[in-house]
């Protein structure tokens, strides 16, 4: 789908967003004895290392470039070093309230907040700033990384048939412009 056959969709929701409405945090919806967020470790961290006995589920180490800053950070497992790397859904799930996921069944909901497609590690500076923004309110802080972003929030608007304001629509035209 090309960006300009997206629904238009301006923030219509009335009902309350909660993130229980997604469902269970981390739910292993592809059925693979591993949580979501030891799959988007896995896959996104390099050299990562796994826990013995957890069938190479449990990351407890590994190296983030993260994709939105390009800043490289050691991720080793812990309380409060854990923190320092989560996992990003690239549309936010208060995004995809807004724009849709209200009347999705909580089937769709649990899958969409632990479908790989959206989901990337980052570092935690990044995931406090991007907070629940589409890209009228929040691009990658490096230029060349904006593209990347832009194509990958606008395969899951697709993906998950969401709808788009005018404002988030503008300004991914704009970053899709600049490509």
């Amino acid at each position: 789908m090309l960006l300009e056959a997206a629904p238009v969709d301006d923030d219509h929701s009335d009902a309350r967003y909660h993130r229980d409405a997604f469902g269970e945090a981390w739910y292993d919806v592809d059925g693979n004895g591993c949580r979501t967020r030891d799959d988007i470790l896995g896959r996104d961290l390099a050299d990562p290392v796994f826990a013995p006995g957890t069938n190479d589920c449990k990351v407890v180490s590994g190296v983030l470039t993260d994709p939105y800053s390009g800043v490289v950070r050691d991720f080793t497992f812990g309380y409060e070093s854990s923190q320092l790397v989560p996992i990003d859904h690239v549309v936010a799930l208060a995004w995809a309230w807004r724009n849709g996921a209200e009347y999705w069944t909580p089937e769709q909901r649990l899958r969409f907040a632990n479908d790989p497609i959206n989901l990337v590690a980052t570092t935690k500076e990044m995931n406090d700033e991007k907070l629940d923004y589409g890209p009228s309110e929040w691009l990658p802080p490096i230029e060349s990384q904006r593209c990347d972003y832009v194509v990958h929030w606008i395969d899951v608007l697709d993906a998950y048939d969401l709808g788009v304001g005018n404002a988030d629509r503008s300004a991914a035209e704009a970053v899709l412009d600049a490509c």
